[in-house]
């Protein structure tokens, strides 16, 4: 499957690594009242385990500086492998995962890992939180291309490339990569490219028809969410980002910065994800 039969040269549609502390603003919104009413609170002393899903052509080592953080404040931190092959494929596997934690759990997904969580979620009834970070959050029978392409402000179609790989039951599939000259300015402005480079380097691809798969469930609907959006992103749009979180009734806060928010701005990650377990537990 060629690219361009996927995607036009405008497509939005969003992914994220970066590293690297960066000194920026950010903006509180005071929203997702209603949200605060369907938390389950759990009457135990002991912290949730935080579950942290990467994004499309990012891996775990993404979560790192978020990871060293929880850790420090005394949470237990998962950090799975997301396949990165089917959003169907990809949620089943996270079910898995979370049937073998004990306890409540938060659950935060970046880019394309919200689309994950989202999904994933649903009849995991230890999951008392959802956390998005610059993360699609969508509705059943919605995609990462439709919600990329709601709003204009991505540039991430121009900066693909698209390799065939063969699918186990026969016939090729459309991995994606981000092209290692464009790595820097397109995920990860605000870190350095001696970072980057590593990054673009290591990237994990996504399948094509993960982006496009629509989502059979959305489990922002019954689970409180709270919702990190990037100001400077350039590949889901603010606009894009915003609309979900309003949808969704999600605590949101608003940071000046790039896609690659979750290692570039790990400290801001870190206290919505630790509110968000606070939230719960009360």
């Amino acid at each position: 499957m060629k690219l361009k039969s996927v995607f036009h040269p405008t497509l939005k549609i969003a992914a994220a690594v970066g590293a690297a502390a960066v000194v920026a603003g950010v903006t509180l919104t005071a929203t997702g009242q209603a949200s605060a009413a369907k938390a389950e609170h759990h009457p135990s002393g002991k912290k949730p385990t935080v579950v942290l899903v990467h994004g499309a052509f990012a891996d775990s080592s993404s979560w790192n500086g978020v990871i060293q953080r929880l850790q420090r404040d005394g949470y237990p931190v998962m950090a799975p492998a997301n396949p990165l092959r089917g959003l169907a494929s990809d949620a089943d596997y996270l079910h898995s995962v979370l049937k073998s934690v004990k306890g409540p759990v938060v659950l935060v997904g970046h880019s394309y890992g919200g689309s994950v969580i989202s999904q994933a979620a649903v009849g995991a009834p230890d999951v008392k939180a959802l956390v998005y970070i610059a993360a699609f959050a969508p509705d059943k029978g919605e995609s990462a291309l439709e919600l990329s392409n709601k709003f204009p402000g991505s540039s991430l179609g121009a900066t693909l490339k698209s390799v065939p790989f063969p699918l186990s039951g026969g016939g090729t599939g459309t991995d994606l990569y981000i092209k290692s000259d464009k790595f820097h300015d397109q995920f990860a402005g605000d870190v350095p490219t001696s970072t980057t480079d590593l990054m673009a380097a290591g990237q994990r691809p996504v399948a094509a028809s993960a982006l496009e798969e629509k989502a059979t469930g959305a489990a922002w609907k019954a689970i409180p969410s709270w919702d990190l959006i990037t100001t400077e992103d350039k590949n889901i749009p603010p606009a894009s980002q915003r609309f979900m979180a309003e949808r969704a009734d999600a605590h949101t806060v608003e940071v000046k910065a790039s896609h690659a928010v979750s290692v570039s701005r790990p400290g801001e990650v870190t206290r919505l994800i630790e509110r968000a377990a606070h939230a719960t537990a009360r």
